[in-house]
């Protein structure tokens, strides 16, 4: 696609609708607002807005639509797949302004929010009432429900309780042409129409700029249990998670960590008082909550008791809040610690947990083919790998032209076992070469036909996804 570009004209239309002040175009601006945590890419928009009220974004998308000027929304910058980066220049739209919970209502055990809202934050604010919001990814510190909305987030949680578009009942949404509309309605079951809820829901910022959002929310589990299981061996610990699932526990975390996870996230923390010893390949950080005590202990007792057919060492039981958040946190920030240590790129597959084992033994052995190796973490539990490709001693060349066939035949296999190429980052700017592997041209087609229906000249968000 052609786009036109900012003019001083449009860039005074723009001050006009949101104020001098929330109209940007300096360096610092561009920097800040030029990339997010996809790898090392920088794309400079023309000029950052910073809206404030749906009207404001409808005026703005009317007047980009007339001048043919390309818009990326914006959250917080935390995401992987470059799906806020303005590859195509023109205006990028920041959504920190919306960052208001406007209710939480106790009664129907619901919460209506704007997406600037950070998740951790709208997390804490709904358990002071004793309600619980699950998904939780790990930028949940940092990352706006806009965001975790765009992507359909996940995290640890996910494996009990679901992911984000499990918890949303309407939305207030921008639609490109500048039409504001809401998608459903604020109750828990509806069959009237089209789902545009959930059509919303993991869109990528490519149909629609969400506005408010109502979230229904579940009760607030008192108890949870945490244990760090190790193993000699990385695919024994995968075929143990499946196990776990058959012997009747549905923990609420199911995390795997290979070796190399577990020692950088607690380098990059500066805590090293876990002692790894060499044999160890893999980890477990298995999590169960309820409101039972007793339940939960007898959870653990079943997990204990599967773990005797697998080959895993001595289990780690955390004793108390404080253990629990170190081991937490140390999953957390696997991905920045990876990204600390070398150039690298990260693969967010996803295939029925079962399949886990046969999944990370073909990583292993596509490496070796390549040249590259991985360190591989993840929701196991949901069968959710994230795949690190650490550049090491490749080569320039091998790096920049021939990795991509390497991770082209990774995403074959989780086509094979019956799986995707993203579970929970997205597809955004850097894996739209890959998406004829799941879709067929039917597929494809029938997909960018719904992106022209919303979004006829393709202002908004463009170059990601398929177009």
């Amino acid at each position: 696609m052609k786009y036109n570009i900012v003019t001083d004209p449009i860039i005074n239309h723009l001050k006009s609708i949101v104020g001098d002040t929330y109209v940007l175009f300096d360096k610092e601006a561009f920097e800040k607002y030029g990339r997010d945590e996809t790898e090392d890419l920088v794309f400079y928009p023309e000029v950052v807005v910073k809206p404030r009220t749906p009207e404001e974004i409808s005026l703005i998308l009317k007047l980009c639509n007339k001048e043919n000027i390309p818009v990326t929304p914006r959250g917080a910058g935390t995401g992987l797949s470059g799906g806020a980066l303005p590859v195509n220049k023109g205006v990028l739209l920041s959504m920190e302004r919306f960052n208001a919970i406007l209710e939480i209502d106790e009664r129907n055990l619901q919460a209506t929010i704007e997406p600037g809202v950070i998740t951790q934050v709208f997390q804490e604010a709904v358990e002071e009432k004793g309600l619980f919001y699950p998904p939780d990814p790990s930028s949940k510190g940092s990352c706006f429900i806009g965001g975790n909305l765009a992507e359909n987030s996940g995290g640890p949680k996910a494996v009990k309780y679901g992911v984000t578009k499990d918890y949303v009942l309407n939305l207030e949404v921008v639609l490109p042409t500048g039409d504001i509309i809401w998608t459903g309605a604020n109750v828990l079951k509806n069959s009237t129409g089209y789902n545009l809820t959930q059509l919303m829901v993991g869109s990528e910022g490519t149909l629609g700029i969400i506005t408010k959002a109502v979230f229904r929310l579940i009760p607030y589990p008192k108890h949870d249990l945490l244990m760090l299981v190790p193993f000699y061996s990385a695919e024994e610990a995968c075929k143990a998670v499946s196990a776990i699932f058959r012997a009747g526990v549905t923990p609420s975390g199911m995390e795997f960590m290979e070796r190399e996870a577990l020692i950088w996230g607690g380098e990059y923390i500066g805590d090293e008082s876990l002692q790894i010893p060499d044999d160890i390949q893999a980890h477990l950080l298995i999590e169960v909550d309820g409101n039972n005590k007793e339940v939960l202990f007898n959870d653990c007792e079943t997990i204990y008791k599967v773990l005797e057919d697998f080959n895993c060492g001595e289990v780690l039981f955390a004793e108390d809040s404080v253990q629990k958040e170190k081991l937490w946190k140390i999953r957390r920030v696997v991905g920045e610690a990876v990204k600390s240590k070398s150039i690298y790129k990260e693969e967010d597959t996803v295939v029925p947990r079962a399949e886990l084992p046969i999944l990370l033994k073909g990583v292993k052995e596509i490496g070796k083919q390549y040249g590259f190796k991985s360190v591989c973490y993840g929701h196991a539990g949901d069968g959710n790998l994230h795949i690190n490709i650490i550049k090491g001693e490749m080569s320039d060349d091998d790096w920049n032209n021939k990795l991509s066939g390497g991770i082209r035949e990774i995403f074959e296999l989780c086509i094979q076992l019956k799986g995707t190429i993203s579970g929970e980052h997205g597809i955004g700017y850097v894996q739209k070469e890959y998406m004829e592997i799941p879709f067929s041209t039917t597929e494809i087609n029938l997909q960018k036909d719904i992106k022209r229906l919303f979004d006829p000249r393709i202002i908004l968000n463009p170059n990601k996804v398929f177009l």
